[in-house]
């Protein structure tokens, strides 16, 4: 039997890719590695899971011994990659196990940036990036009245909201002058933050968190800000964005940069291996979206199974799940030379990115201005409305 295709990693993209390349190849050997219990779970839901009062339970969609059936793979739960070998194309698995693989693809994902946070309680701090720290949060958020979010981004934006629905009031952290400022220019990121503030949040922008410490003969703890401010909150929940997994690449001699660093066709610098998703370098740009990872899922398909396919990005809209300011975003390349247009009335703010010639270039839609997302999206395609 032929050496099996190895894809290490069972999150959206390892699965994803698993099931496109299942479609054009139902024969070759296939092998997935999951650190955890390898079921199918969508992790942008975790950020919205309370909401819809789902449980670490209800959010696993199938099983790992179902989605090995559906496609014809061997799945190794609870495993993790130890070493890459690409001289001998083989991998060490936690097990003890050496696995040779015919191509190998990473999608291994990112961590959350680790906090910086001083104090005796600073160990206390959660983050949320898989089924198992979901469980967490739900567990300790029993009882809990106030949560401080470190990091005003789209992660701890959409977790403020799903708070505020729990019951829950959120104070959000963050050193720039307004939430989402990687996304939005400076007045959208304004606009939504007053939504938020008059649906239950608070911020404090332009500051850090430096230090968390335990109260005395209380269960909260004292966060204190770099301006000197104190609060007093339940618990710290850390959302300070996510950092590729890159360490055993670079062991093995793979190239790597902010993420692996693959080409066009997502090959590392090394033959036979490939990476997508998170963990994934493509073009210079690390993109940890859905729409990205599903689009480098299908070409990679193709590459695999003979029909080698370039990654080409459409223009790819973002919804952020936070109902009480509904959002679509398309940021500009970076470093685009223009400038945003913003109208906004009292239910809606429509910011568009313009070239120096008057062409769209990306657009930030806020409340009802989201209506317009696909006739912004067809104008970045060049389709005339």
């Amino acid at each position: 039997m032929s050496n099996p295709v190895v894809i290490v990693g069972s999150g959206l993209a390892g699965y994803a890719v698993a099931r496109e390349f299942r479609r054009l190849d139902a024969h070759t050997p296939l092998v997935i590695v999951s650190r955890d219990h390898g079921g199918y779970y969508s992790k942008p839901m975790l950020s919205n899971a309370l909401a819809q009062r789902k449980t670490p339970g209800t959010l696993v969609m199938k099983s790992a011994a179902t989605m090995g059936t559906e496609l014809s793979a061997r799945i190794l739960t609870h495993t993790t990659l130890e070493a890459i070998d690409p001289n001998k194309g083989c991998i060490v698995l936690s097990d003890g196990c050496v696995l040779n693989y015919r191509d190998l693809v990473l999608a291994v994902g990112a961590d959350p940036v680790p906090n910086k946070l001083d104090g005796d309680a600073a160990e206390q701090a959660l983050h949320v990036n898989d089924l198992d720290d979901f469980a967490r949060l739900q567990e300790r958020l029993q009882g809990v009245q106030r949560v401080l979010i470190v990091g005003a981004g789209l992660i701890g934006c959409e977790f403020a909201n799903d708070l505020i629905c729990h019951g829950v009031s959120p104070l959000l952290i963050d050193p720039g002058q307004a939430p989402l400022s990687r996304l939005l220019p400076t007045a959208a990121g304004q606009y939504f933050r007053h939504r938020l503030e008059n649906a239950g949040a608070e911020f404090e922008c332009g500051v850090t968190a430096v230090a968390v410490n335990h109260i005395a003969h209380s269960p909260e703890v004292l966060v204190t800000l770099s301006n000197g401010a104190e609060h007093q909150v339940d618990l710290v929940l850390s959302a300070m964005g996510l950092r590729p997994r890159v360490e055993l690449a670079r062991t093995a001699g793979i190239e790597v940069g902010l993420g692996i660093a693959c080409d066009a066709h997502l090959q590392t610098s090394v033959p036979h291996v490939y990476a997508l998703g998170d963990c994934a370098q493509v073009g210079g740009l690390v993109l940890p979206y859905v729409m990205p990872l599903m689009i480098q899922s299908r070409a990679l398909a193709s590459t695999l199974t003979g029909t080698p396919t370039r990654v080409a990005y459409p223009p790819m809209p973002v919804t952020v799940k936070t109902p009480a300011c509904p959002m679509v975003v398309c940021p500009p390349a970076t470093q685009a030379p223009g400038h945003w247009t913003i109208a906004e009335d009292d239910h809606s703010m429509d910011a568009r990115y313009l070239s120096t010639q008057g062409g769209l270039l990306g657009f930030a839609l806020l409340g009802k201005a989201t209506t317009l997302k696909q006739s912004l999206t067809q104008q970045l395609l060049g389709v005339p409305s």
